[in-house]
Parts: C-alpha cells; structure tokens; sequence
C-alpha cells in the first residue's frame, strides 16, 4: 500500500513580511512593516497565518483600508490568516525602522 502524503502550503514568514510592505500607512505614506506595525508573524498548528499588528493609535479611522490592503497582498500567498489587533505594548516612533525613517523624511516628516 502507498502512502500518500499531503503537504500544507505556507508562505515563509520572511516572504509574508516582505509582501507586508506593499501596505501603506494612508496617513502616513510608509509601509506597516517598517513603520513597526507588526509585531509579530507565526502559523499557529492549523497553518493559520496569525498577523500580531497594530496602529498608531488606537482611534485609528483608517483600520479597514489596512485590513483590505493585506487582503490583497496576501491573498496569493497565503490560505488562511487572521489579524490580531493588538494594543499592549503601544506603538511608538521608536519602533521604526531606518528605512522607515528615511521614506518619511523624504516624505517631509521631521525624525
């Protein structure tokens, strides 16, 4: 008798992050991923991407413009995810990245 195995298709999580970056900030001009947006990327058991994120604040208005922009850049990438908004700790400027302090002094933003 063969056995037959099955293989669960999973994005790397690097690849899931650099796609990540095609989401703006509509506010602020930047990618989520350099503006430390994401705090954290993993596949739980059930291959479920979980997307640990979130805003600048938390009365953000623009919170489904960035949820349909994952949508799109994930949607050939990976099955299934799920965004987990989180709150704690809150974001702040400190967790931008260099490159994400350079697009926003082209941008005009003062860091």
């Amino acid at each position: 008798m063969t056995e037959i195995q099955t293989q669960t298709l999973t994005t790397p999580v690097d690849e899931v992050e650099e796609a990540l970056k095609d989401v703006i900030d509509p506010e602020l001009g930047v990618n989520i991923v350099d503006l430390g947006l994401i705090y954290g990327l993993k596949y739980g058991d059930d291959s479920i991407l979980q997307i640990d994120m979130t805003l600048t604040t938390a009365a953000c208005p623009l919170t489904e413009i960035i949820e349909e922009q994952v949508a799109s850049v994930l949607r050939d990438l990976v099955r299934t995810y799920h965004v987990n908004w989180v709150w704690m700790p809150p974001w702040g400027p400190e967790r931008i990245t260099d490159d994400g302090r350079d697009q926003m002094r082209a941008l005009g933003f003062n860091l």
